[in-house]
């Protein structure tokens, strides 16, 4: 699959996903296969939930009462990380507040100790912290603790309607979770045939800005915004130039590749006074005001990107999430822009909210610094 290109290797990423859609993910033998194709012993819903990360995704798939059946979650990544989010879920779901916390990896706080307390019949677990809980996950299994790996930060389609699907088995909303599956494979299959298989791909940096335009944020070559500006029909700058997934990119070769589109992630982080403002409390003059940095940085005013008005801010947390097809679009349509001039990314995300959500969507999730000219 890496010696694929453009819309080839789209099309193969897709067309996983379209077949398991066709499949589903309950198994006559009473298990369901998750994200990294494991078969886990799930007979029926569960009813004791350990949930490690994609709450959102969660409650997309069994909704704020799907939440009685949590006992406990990996707090901090919610509550901590992003607390004006963590507050708006709250409100149609105040059990959050009373949930106990079982730790995380990303910290070294996770407790086997503390999980197995809580008799959970089910724990679920983003890929990355599976990898770290070698030890901890053998020994649940051990026990007879099923042990369900969910992942929507690799990018992979295949893996986003497994994840999706395995949430809808495992919660009891299997027709809930068909019909957000099928939407996301749809709108992904729309970007790919729109971009088509484009004669030059235009150059696109993305950079994460949580520390502002003075710090040398993240970039991103396979999985989330990697992936999402392949499937945009983007050419990468970072591609082949970092060790990893992401990491920071040499500035000079920023400028060298001269970008004709920068993209900096922003959100709603805690203590990152400098960092570019994203979410549900974003105003735009905020998100412009901490954009605006990045376009005097050294050698940015003679980039083609700034010279023309192409540099953007968007949320970061859409890189993650089953319904990161909206950024996709705002990726796309900047691109690409007669072939998405009917797309309206900002609209699609507020449709999401409306179906699936509890939460209103308002704020600023995606901005150009410069509105265009009417």
């Amino acid at each position: 699959m890496r010696g694929a290109s453009g819309i080839g290797r789209r099309s193969v990423l897709l067309a996983g996903a379209t077949a398991l859609l066709a499949r589903g993910a309950r198994a006559d033998d009473g298990t369901v296969t998750d994200a990294i194709g494991r078969k886990v012993p799930l007979k029926g819903p569960a009813q004791r939930i350990m949930l490690g990360f994609n709450y959102e995704e969660f409650t997309a798939v069994a909704g704020p009462a799907g939440w009685d059946k949590v006992v406990g979650f990996s707090k901090t990544l919610w509550s901590g990380w992003r607390p004006s989010i963590y507050a708006r879920y709250l409100k149609p779901i105040p059990r959050l507040a009373e949930l106990p916390d079982v730790g995380n990896t990303d910290d070294n706080t996770f407790s086997l100790e503390r999980v197995l307390s809580l008799r959970p019949d089910l724990v679920i677990l983003a890929e990355w912290s599976f990898k770290t809980l070698a030890e901890p996950v053998r020994q649940m299994e051990a026990l007879g603790i099923p042990v369900m790996v969910i992942d929507y930060n690799a990018e992979i389609p295949e893996r986003h309607v497994a994840s999706t699907l395995a949430l809808g088995r495992a919660t009891g909303h299997e027709d809930r979770a068909r019909v957000l599956a099928t939407l996301y494979t749809d709108k992904m299959a729309d970007i790919a045939r729109r971009v088509g298989q484009p004669a030059t791909k235009p150059k696109a940096y993305v950079e994460l800005g949580q520390g502002g335009a003075a710090t040398i944020g993240n970039t991103y070559t396979t999985g989330m915004w990697g992936r999402l500006l392949e499937f945009a029909g983007a050419e990468n700058i970072a591609a082949g130039r970092i060790p990893g997934a992401w990491g920071p990119l040499n500035p000079e070769y920023v400028l060298a590749a001269n970008p004709a589109a920068i993209f900096i992630a922003g959100s709603s982080w805690v203590g990152r006074p400098n960092a570019v403002l994203t979410g549900y409390d974003a105003d735009i003059a905020t998100t412009r005001a901490r954009l605006a940095p990045y376009a005097q940085r050294q050698g940015w005013p003679e980039l083609t990107a700034i010279r023309n008005g192409q540099l953007f801010a968007i949320e970061h947390g859409l890189c993650r999430a089953l319904f990161d097809y909206t950024a996709t679009y705002y990726l796309a349509q900047q691109l690409y822009p007669d072939r998405f001039a009917d797309i309206d990314p900002v609209g699609e995300l507020r449709q999401y909210h409306e179906r699936f959500l509890p939460v209103t969507f308002e704020g600023t999730w995606m901005a150009r610094l410069t509105p265009r000219a009417t």
